[in-house]
């Protein structure tokens, strides 16, 4: 296995949020979270398949990798063996003086050290959630234990520099609210220095409960995995993973926020509800491009078979995969999540806003027409290529030069050059129907930008 000599610190440099409170930065540059989530990674993988994931990951264009680091108590590497003894967050199963390069052994603390620096190698940040849910359902999780185990775990890993705390474990915060708080607080005092926000459970923001916390750098949410028939929560949004953006953004004080699980690919409707039908690839490019022109700051995907790193003949952790792990890499809508980032990243990040306005005579659910604009550009989202009218005169410029971009491929068609006043009548190429998803890019022509 070969080994990339390189300077983490240039691949990873620091995070923080912008002085708008709406995005995030890397060493003062525009940094678009594209995240994966590799959630049982350290429980399913060897290093050889470890290496393998994160450089197959890394060439496609994502930045982060949400990551599991405590499951189940009985949670262990395949070959560095239990993370706790006896399943005690109280006893994190260290081997002292353990040295890999004269021995090869190493504990379950050891890989996770050599993953951080294997991510970083790659230019990936590792988002890790010190304890998932599980260990709160069970009580096992507590304002004692969450204060061990964020000590233990944040005086470990402080020093890493692509790292990113990720409280929370696919849990409603108020079912445990003292305990998820007692982590914060303890690894906030311990590391001031690395963004830290909350995972929630489904149809749920980490902004309904912790967005005051002072631990909690933006927020994030889980749109989820339902239909808009299956969705009969309360305060039931549906498949419109861009209210979550728009109500987290509304809040005070201004904070960014992001879809960090959305609907997965080739992952059942509803979850476990049956077997099929499945999300495809239009249904993840909806998601990352409705939530992201909303105004979040990046995008999460997910994939069935690699969340839970499936093998073919091997046995599921849950919903029915059917490819193996890495079969699954090269799914086309995980393929096309960079053309989303490269298209945003192309244009003036930190001044972007989104502006409905923009679009006259809106539908709504999939007829929507998802819109933002910078001070010389515009982009307008139709998920069904259905013909739209754009209200004139939102960005700078006497005219207008307007193109087709195809989330599929990431390549550009121009349709022309306008005057930028009333209102204009746009008819994206194709026939209308789901998934003949299309963005309109309107850039001021005196910007000259390439298409």
């Amino acid at each position: 296995m070969a080994i990339m000599p390189a300077s983490a610190q240039d691949r990873t440099p620091p995070l923080k949020v912008s002085a708008n409170g709406r995005y995030i930065e890397a060493g003062g540059k525009p940094f678009f979270w594209l995240g994966d989530t590799g959630w049982l990674m350290l429980g399913k993988l060897n290093r050889e398949e470890t290496e393998r994931y994160l450089a197959k990951r890394a060439t496609q264009g994502y930045n982060v990798i949400q990551v599991m680091m405590l499951h189940r108590p009985e949670m262990a590497n395949p070959v560095a063996g239990a993370a706790l003894v006896d399943g005690d967050l109280n006893r994190p199963r260290v081997t002292l003086g353990s040295d890999l390069s004269k021995s090869g052994e190493y504990d379950y603390w050891d890989h996770l050290d050599w993953v951080f620096d294997r991510a970083a190698a790659h230019g990936l940040y590792i988002a890790l959630v010190p304890v998932w849910g599980d260990f709160a359902d069970f009580r096992l999780l507590n304002v004692d234990s969450a204060q061990m185990i964020g000590r233990f775990v944040a005086e470990r890993y402080k020093g890493k520099p692509n790292l990113i705390w990720m409280n929370g474990g696919d849990r409603y915060p108020e079912l445990s609210p003292a305990a998820w708080d007692a982590l914060g607080k303890t690894i906030r005092a311990i590391d001031p220095d690395h963004l830290m926000t909350y995972h929630p459970a489904g149809r749920a923001s980490s902004s309904w409960m912790f967005h005051k916390a002072e631990w909690l750098d933006f927020n994030m949410y889980q749109s989820g995995h339902q239909t808009y028939a299956q969705d009969q929560q309360l305060n039931a949004r549906g498949e419109d993973n861009w209210v979550y953006t728009t109500d987290d953004l509304s809040r005070s004080p201004q904070k960014p926020t992001i879809d960090g699980e959305p609907s997965y690919e080739n992952i059942p409707h509803g979850l476990d509800r049956a077997p099929e039908p499945r999300w495809q690839a239009a249904d993840v490019r909806r998601y990352a491009w409705w939530s992201v022109l909303a105004g979040a700051f990046g995008h999460t995907y997910g994939e069935n078979s690699v969340m839970q790193f499936f093998v073919r003949g091997g046995k599921a952790n849950a919903y029915w995969p059917k490819l193996s792990w890495d079969e699954a890499l090269d799914a086309p809508g995980g393929l096309q999540m960079r053309h989303l980032k490269d298209l945003i990243l192309s244009r003036p990040f930190l001044e972007r806003v989104p502006d409905q306005s923009l679009i006259l005579g809106n539908g709504t659910r999939y007829e929507r027409v998802a819109a933002t604009r910078g001070a010389s550009y515009a982009i307008a989202y139709s998920y069904t290529g259905k013909p739209f009218a754009v209200q004139m005169g939102r960005i700078s410029g006497k005219r207008v030069r307007a193109a087709w971009f195809d989330p599929r491929t990431g390549k550009s068609q121009l349709i022309g050059v306008f005057a930028n006043r009333g209102a204009r009548l746009f008819t994206p190429p194709g026939t209308p129907s789901l998934g003949n998803d299309w963005a309109l890019v309107l850039d001021d022509e005196t910007a000259r930008r390439p298409l």
